[in-house]
């Protein structure tokens, strides 16, 4: 089993080193290191490569905000950041996903949640807990006036079915629930995902979710 690599980056010690315990007492899981502000974890992601970034979003230097856009912009970039956050709908949160975030987490998780949360990150399935992220989108989307046209337009580029499936993957469905909703494999499913992405240029299945918000193809309840 290959060790997810995890960097640390909080302005409080105890938040910093009280995951760390956690973390390290995981399986398949390595603390590398911890970064006390946003430009510390810029530079320690650069120095150490970590596979998954544990993001505060209120530090000094530079917030979480800026520090996410800064690791997860440069082309090739892998490693995946999971935003630490107070309340779960904290408006900043949603910047962050924007910013490239994969996920948040709330800071009163219990170990089990921030180790699955750091594995399920780590894979790729970047979408977590679906109904709380999906409410956070929503919520904050509602702000957003219409829909930005040069974003609607790259909705074209996808086919019927990969139109079909990101909304479901906006609407926080897993890859085994869009199969059953939609009577296909699984792994077609997959396929599916993994071409959305590439046609949108997204990095990952919360990215594909923002986009959906943001371009109108999804619409909040009630709206």
């Amino acid at each position: 089993m290959t060790t997810i690599r995890v960097l640390i980056a909080d302005d409080q010690m105890m938040v910093r080193q009280g995951f760390t315990v956690l973390l390290n007492a995981e399986p398949g899981i390595e603390v590398v290191g911890q970064a006390v502000d946003g430009l510390d974890a810029v530079a320690k992601v650069a120095e150490l490569a970590p596979d998954v970034v544990l993001m505060d979003i209120r530090m000094p230097e530079l917030d979480g905000i800026e520090a996410t856009r800064r690791i997860t912009d440069p082309a090739g970039a892998t490693v995946k950041v999971l935003v630490l956050t107070t309340f779960d709908l904290d408006e900043y949160v949603y910047e962050a996903l924007r910013a490239g975030a994969s996920g948040f987490l709330l800071k009163d998780a219990s170990a089990a949640e921030l180790a699955q949360a750091v594995r399920v990150v780590a894979a790729g399935d970047a979408l977590l807990a679906p109904s709380i992220t999906k409410r956070l989108i929503a919520e904050f989307s509602r702000t957003t006036s219409v829909p930005r046209a040069p974003l609607k337009d790259r909705v074209g580029e996808l086919t019927e079915r990969e139109t079909e499936v990101l909304s479901l993957i906006a609407q926080g469905l897993s890859n085994a629930e869009i199969a059953e909703r939609l009577v296909v494999a699984e792994q077609t499913v997959k396929t599916h995902v993994s071409r959305i992405l590439v046609k949108l240029g997204l990095r990952d299945r919360t990215q594909a979710a923002v986009f959906a918000y943001e371009t109108g193809l999804v619409r909040p309840s009630g709206y």
